[in-house]
């Protein structure tokens, strides 16, 4: 409920205060080349050689129409270049500086770029993969545009005011960086190729200076042009970081050295050995006679020089003032969203309670009368079960008497019945008893003839066998 309300007030806020969406559609890794943007490339071919898993291909877009492409290093938190193509020169309007949602959260649903201080809590993750606007707030930086705003008109230059178009530069560096860009492609470029044919690839080559610890500072500026046309050309340019004056003009093939290995930048005729070296000299004049010319002017005419002189001092000056004033407009930007969190934070909080109250009432209400249905279902079972027992437990008092009443009764009647048989079984037990003594008596006179007869027979046989002995056998028969 958080992440739908939030998002349907920033996108509420975005539809009141800018009515032109502008819009940065991350390329998918399925997806061949910038998709749309794919024009802003000569034959919509884009660079080759970035592969790394942390570039990531952008097309910049605003009111639904692709306005440049940028290949963005969120290992680095720059653009590794940007590529566009001539308009016409605008004057300069108010920055309104925008940064995209779907780099730090790729399942986020905001397609258009927004203000930072709009999105709120919509975004995961917002500043992991992208610089912000606190990366840039008392860091001494400026946020310098590759694709400069100067060369565009309208909604082009509208859409270059992204965060993820713009690399750290010192305040002189940037205001050299646009100044020598727009008068190489105004004086230089322009005059040797209409800009149908007409492709600019603006870099930043990363160093390992970073601000604050995130946003690499770049180690040099370049610009890559190419011209289609039939009798086509190609030319590099590169500005030192430590030299805001500088300008070194090369052929794209050197200024791919400098690169990454294995970097083409064109493909085709642009950068080959079949370009117009008519063409190509006199746009290398027409540089070198703009580099000479800042040189010459800040030499030969003193009141350009004090001019200038007083310019810087009163820039000097004002720099404090004006960061203040972006302190001071950040602090405000950041005290309003504080104010908006908190009083969300509130709303929330005192909503969530009374949600909570109310569920914990409705939950109450639910268990007190689901307790009451069971005392009242249970109600009549309980009182059958009482009625079944008390009849259960007659029927075993009952029983108990019944079976006392037996036990009673029947120790009398067996002692009766006993003592009425005692004379018959006594009377009939006589005839037995006197056969048992008549037949004791005459065993007893049996055993007294066996035992004589036993004895008077032993005497006779301890006679004769004395006889045998002791007389002789003649005698003896006799």
């Amino acid at each position: 409920r958080e992440w739908t309300m939030k998002t349907s007030i920033v996108f509420l806020l975005c539809i009141s205060v800018f009515p032109g969406s502008s819009q940065g559609r991350v390329i998918r890794e399925d997806e061949t080349g910038f998709a749309e943007c794919n024009v802003f490339f000569p034959g919509q071919v884009p660079p080759e050689g970035f592969t790394e898993p942390f570039h990531v291909k952008i097309c910049q877009q605003y009111n639904k129409e692709p306005r440049f492409a940028t290949l963005y290093s969120t290992k680095d938190k720059i653009p590794l270049y940007s590529a566009f193509k001539f308009t016409k020169p605008a004057q300069s309007e108010e920055e309104n500086w925008l940064v995209e949602p779907q780099i730090d959260d790729p399942e986020n649903d905001l397609l258009e770029m927004v203000h930072e201080a709009d999105i709120g809590g919509t975004v995961a993750n917002l500043g992991a993969n992208q610089a912000l606007t606190s990366d840039y707030v008392g860091s001494g930086y400026e946020r310098g545009l590759l694709n400069p705003s100067l060369l565009n008109e309208e909604d082009f230059q509208v859409a270059t005011y992204t965060l993820t178009n713009a690399v750290p530069l010192s305040p002189a560096l940037s205001k050299s960086w646009h100044r020598d860009i727009g008068k190489v492609v105004e004086q230089a470029l322009i005059p040797h190729c209409s800009k149908d044919h007409l492709y600019l690839l603006a870099g930043a080559i990363p160093s390992s200076v970073r601000v604050k610890g995130k946003v690499s500072v770049p180690e040099s500026l370049w610009l890559a042009a190419c011209c289609d046309a039939p009798e086509g050309w190609s030319l590099g340019l590169v500005k030192k970081i430590n030299n805001e004056n500088s300008l070194v003009d090369l052929t794209v093939r050197e200024l791919e050295k400098q690169l990454l290995a294995g970097v083409h930048l064109f493909k085709g005729n642009c950068g080959g050995d079949t370009q117009s070296h008519e063409k190509k000299e006199a746009i290398l004049q027409a540089v070198s006679q703009i580099r000479s010319g800042e040189q010459v002017g800040t030499s030969d005419n003193q009141e350009t020089k004090d001019s200038s002189w007083v310019r810087r001092v009163a820039g000097i000056i004002a720099t404090p003032f004006i960061r203040l004033l972006e302190l001071l407009i950040y602090i405000f930007v950041e005290l309003v969203k504080f104010v908006f969190y908190f009083l969300w934070l509130v709303v929330k909080r005192v909503v969530g309670t009374i949600l909570d109250g109310v569920y914990s009432l409705w939950n109450g209400m639910v268990s007190y009368l689901k307790a009451i249905s069971m005392v009242l279902i249970s109600i009549p079972y309980d009182v059958g079960r009482v009625i079944i027992n008390i009849f259960l437990g007659f029927l075993q008092i009952m029983q108990d008497v019944v079976s006392l009443t037996y036990r009673i009764l029947s120790i009398p009647m067996g002692f009766v019945l006993h003592l009425a048989a005692f004379p018959y079984h006594s009377i009939c037990a006589i005839p037995s008893v006197l056969k048992d003594m008549a037949t004791g008596i005459g065993g007893t006179f049996s055993l007294v003839i066996d035992a004589t007869a036993a004895v008077l027979h032993g005497f006779y046989y301890l006679a004769g066998h004395i006889v045998k002995r002791f007389v002789p056998k003649g005698s003896s028969d006799d």
